[in-house]
């Protein structure tokens, strides 16, 4: 199974934006990808779908309002871990953990946001790049599924 850590997305890095709005540019996943990982992100235990706190609107949102004890970082704001931005885009921002944000990006997967550690906001804060295929897809749900687990202590 291709993971994040040992896999180079192939291809040369997306476009994106340098400013806010972050958006990806070019290299964007197709819609039926993209519904595909909203759909497996939101399967995830205590994930409420909502509008996000952080960016533009029709993006959607994947908080755990329910976590009571959130980590470091585990957060780009509130209970938001992580958002999937609207079809002519298809990248996601989310919160990472620290110590695979380096080897993400390294690897082609993802590019800090230019927010990241600033006005408050975590250091850890990336934008994935959409799915382009079956491949990309499993990746791109590990990432997620990665931001998922480590952004609440559940055993607190």
């Amino acid at each position: 199974m291709a993971t994040y850590l040992d896999t180079k997305r192939p291809g040369p890095r997306p476009r994106a934006t340098r400013t806010n709005p972050h958006t990806q540019l070019d290299q964007n996943a197709p819609a039926a990808l993209q519904e595909k990982v909203f759909a497996l992100a939101r399967g995830l235990p205590g994930v409420v779908v909502g509008a996000s706190h952080v960016s533009v609107p029709g993006a959607r949102a994947f908080h755990l309002p329910s976590c009571a004890h959130p980590v470091a970082g585990g957060f780009m704001l509130e209970r938001e871990f992580a958002h999937l931005h609207p079809a002519r885009d298809g990248s996601l921002h989310m919160s990472l953990p620290p110590a695979i944000v380096d080897a993400v990006i390294d690897n082609g997967w993802a590019e800090r946001h230019p927010l990241a550690g600033k006005h408050g906001l975590p250091t850890n804060i990336v934008m994935v790049f959409g799915p382009r295929d079956a491949d990309e897809l499993e990746v791109v749900v590990a990432l997620v599924e990665a931001s998922h687990a480590a952004a609440c202590q559940t055993d607190a």
